[in-house]
């Protein structure tokens, strides 16, 4: 009886260690910036930092103009966007983009 019990919680902790360091892919990351370029689902967004984030977008990205639901052709380079999303390998897959709505304004 003691070694059954033993058993199953060495079991129980094999399956748990997995588990526990999948769990880091699961929270949302949000790229802020500028779009450099569209290429189909494949937008490359200019970070506040300077940097160049990649997104890309699914049948399941939801896309949003101000407050209105908006598709792919408000995606245009120089547009202000925040995307939100899974990251794997550098790359986030968005599942909501929004895309700003006031011009911007250059710096003094």
């Amino acid at each position: 009886m003691r070694r059954t019990l033993i058993a199953g919680l060495v079991l129980a902790a094999a399956l748990a260690v997995p588990a526990a360091v999948f769990a880091h892919g699961a929270h949302i990351h949000k790229v802020v910036g500028t779009v450099a370029a569209v290429d189909g689902n494949k937008v490359t967004v200019k970070t506040t930092d300077g940097k160049n984030a990649v997104v890309m977008l699914n049948a399941k990205t939801r896309i949003t103009l101000g407050k209105l639901k908006a598709d792919t052709t408000a995606l245009k380079a120089g547009s202000r966007v925040v995307a939100e999303g899974t990251e794997n390998k550098g790359i986030v897959t968005a599942t909501l983009v929004q895309v700003g709505t006031a011009p911007i304004v250059a710096a003094k």
